[in-house]
């Protein structure tokens, strides 16, 4: 099974990429895990939210497989539980053996063209957070989710 998880930017904080490191290490005893950074544009300021959202969406889409299941971390997507979120990554990942593509974007969100390419959307929480520290939360779940998968007692209900 292979899992990635794609976002835009640097991730600037060294506490954030501490979390980032300690939890994709963890979660790649699981699945095949591997990250991609797409880089912030260049000049972004001359443009406008639209056509950042655009541009970042065409570097987002080149990253994605056709073959690849797409989930965008979103606040509009549907929330679980914990528990919840573990039976429903097992039963995603146990469907067909294509990737399972994580994309968290950048400060002003996804393109038209992002989301209709989607097969999920997906949201951590009603409240907004930082498309940084989302990185950490959302790394944290999934390892917690392959973790309940396996019984193992890192998840405590």
């Amino acid at each position: 099974m292979v899992v990635k998880l794609v976002f835009v930017g640097k991730t600037v904080e060294k506490y954030l990429k501490e979390g980032i490191a300690l939890y994709s290490d963890r979660i790649g005893h699981y699945c095949k895990f591997s990250i991609l950074e797409i880089p912030e544009l260049k000049n972004a300021k001359s443009l406008s939210r639209e056509q950042i959202k655009e541009k970042e969406g065409e570097m987002i889409l080149k990253a994605i497989a056709p073959s690849d299941r797409l989930i965008l971390l979103d606040e509009r997507g549907k929330s679980y539980s914990s528990i919840e979120w573990a039976a429903e990554l097992e039963q995603k990942l146990a469907q067909n053996s294509k990737a399972t593509v994580f994309v968290i974007g950048g400060s002003y969100g996804f393109s038209q063209n992002v989301y209709d390419r989607a097969d999920q959307l997906l949201s951590l929480s009603k409240m907004t957070f930082s498309h940084q520290l989302v990185r950490v939360i959302f790394l944290e779940q999934l390892y917690r989710a392959f973790t309940i998968i396996k019984g193992e007692p890192y998840h405590h209900e």
